[in-house]
């Protein structure tokens, strides 16, 4: 014990000496301080499509088990003879509906993710549950004839008395008919388009508006709630006057809403204000430029006013990349740095800048690293479940600040799901034809494939 602590007040000099020592600092003469590596709050790397499909994977296996396509006439108890339909048959409970404009975007999806990666399952989610949709409908519609009164679980579906209600839905079912989804959806698409086209509320000049929450208000969220289902209905039918109210809606909104000095739109706007308060919510600037990429990805080239579209798409897209933070997400509101940053606006962002870049629309170079980091980012949302996180709930029109500050963020709002899908999907597409790489600690963009891991030059 004795020699021990000798031992120890002998070496207590020593190690004080050494612990003061300075440390061997590097500086300009003995390292190369460029390739320090930052202290990155969203990994900062080229995704390969391996990553992307580990998460689309996660989203997938939650969503398959937890959106069952069944019904039910009691808790627990499963209804399987369709004949027996009744006022109390109910879907059987899930995390999420079945029949929702968030999975109508949720659907189409699927139907990419399984275009991008070659994998039958993502288009088989969409095809059973729409499938079921088709087998149902006609034994409600049959409910109806004895029931005339009857609220029931297809309700929304048989009656659609919003855009909510129908676009989405719409535009996800007619993807599917395209891809030889084996079920006739057409009785339902039909319904759908009728209601946007004929029954919706519309200002004199066919500005799609609603009554809520003030007389004659345009919602920003209407763009994607009814502008691809007319796209798609055009591309679907042959009938040119859907793909002109397509046009004329995105032109006739813009008009109104978009502020040209920041390449933004406003959520809402009244017709009957004497000003028009600007908050730039980021989803439903979501979209707005998912519809535009939506509509331009059917219309014919030369299709007039088209040119108009792309001009705002490009528009839209420069005025959101100004307000990426770098995190690689997007704040709920966009210009306002302390509101909280969003997952399911970031994801439909990813989707559709991306899809801009594939098709040419916009230069990679100049916008295909900040889609690598806004993916990373959203990647990071996916949790081990499968869930989304980070996605502000549903959201009506506001004009005072709070109100857009203060929404509550939840996994099991619908949102966020459809847009990883999507993201997901068209990253893979993006990385089949664009060569990104880490030069110089920065992420590149390239003309063909690079191989070099060093500084990289004259690569095109």
């Amino acid at each position: 014990m004795v020699k021990n602590i000798l031992t120890i007040l002998i070496l207590l000099p020593v190690i004080a000496f050494s612990q003061n020592q300075p440390a061997k600092q590097q500086n300009d003469a003995t390292a190369p301080l460029h390739l320090l590596q930052p202290d990155y709050d969203t990994p900062y790397n080229v995704p390969s499509k391996e990553e992307i499909i580990k998460v689309l994977d996660r989203v997938y296996n939650y969503l398959d088990a937890n959106t069952p396509a069944k019904l039910t006439d009691a808790p627990g108890s499963e209804l399987s003879d369709l004949s027996k339909v009744n006022t109390q048959t109910k879907f059987k409970q899930g995390d999420f509906r079945l029949i929702s404009y968030e999975w109508g975007v949720t659907y189409a999806g699927m139907l990419l993710a399984s275009q991008t990666t070659g994998d039958q399952k993502y288009a088989d989610y969409t095809f059973k549950r729409m499938k079921f949709l088709a087998d149902i409908c006609p034994h409600f519609l049959k409910l109806e004839q004895n029931s005339p009164d009857a609220r029931h679980a297809m309700f929304s579906v048989v009656h659609p008395h919003a855009l909510d209600d129908a676009g989405a839905m719409c535009a996800a079912m007619i993807k599917a008919e395209q891809a030889n989804i084996g079920a006739d959806l057409n009785p339902m698409i039909d319904n759908f388009i009728d209601y946007i086209s004929n029954k919706q509320q519309r200002f004199d000049d066919g500005t799609l508006a609603r009554n809520r929450p003030l007389p004659n208000s345009l919602w920003l969220d209407d763009l994607f709630m009814s502008v691809p289902a007319l796209a798609q209905m055009g591309k679907y039918t042959g009938k040119t006057n859907y793909y002109d109210d397509a046009i004329k809606q995105v032109l006739q909104f813009s008009k109104r809403m978009f502020n040209y000095d920041k390449g933004l739109f406003m959520h809402g706007w009244i017709q009957e204000m004497p000003e028009h308060p600007q908050f730039h919510w980021a989803r439903a600037n979501g979209w707005g430029v998912m519809t535009m990429v939506e509509l331009l990805e059917v219309l014919p080239a030369d299709y007039p006013g088209r040119d108009q579209v792309l001009d705002l798409l490009r528009l839209h897209i420069r005025g959101l990349a100004n307000y990426q933070s770098p995190k690689g997400f997007w704040h709920q509101l966009i210009d306002k740095n302390d509101s909280y940053l969003e997952t399911s606006a970031t994801a439909i962002y990813v989707y559709s800048i991306a899809k801009a870049i594939n098709r040419g629309y916009i230069d990679d170079q100049v916008y295909g690293p900040m889609v690598c980091l806004a993916w990373n980012a959203v990647a990071t949302q996916v949790n081990e479940k499968g869930q989304v996180e980070g996605t502000c709930v549903g959201t009506g029109m506001g004009f005072d600040p709070a109100f857009y500050y203060y929404r509550p963020i939840n996994v099991f709002a619908a949102h966020g799901y459809g847009p990883v899908l999507l993201a997901g999907a068209e990253m893979i597409e993006l990385l089949k034809n664009h060569f990104p790489k880490l030069n110089d600690s920065a992420i590149q963009f390239y003309s063909k494939d690079v191989k070099s891991s060093g500084p990289i030059f004259d690569a095109k």
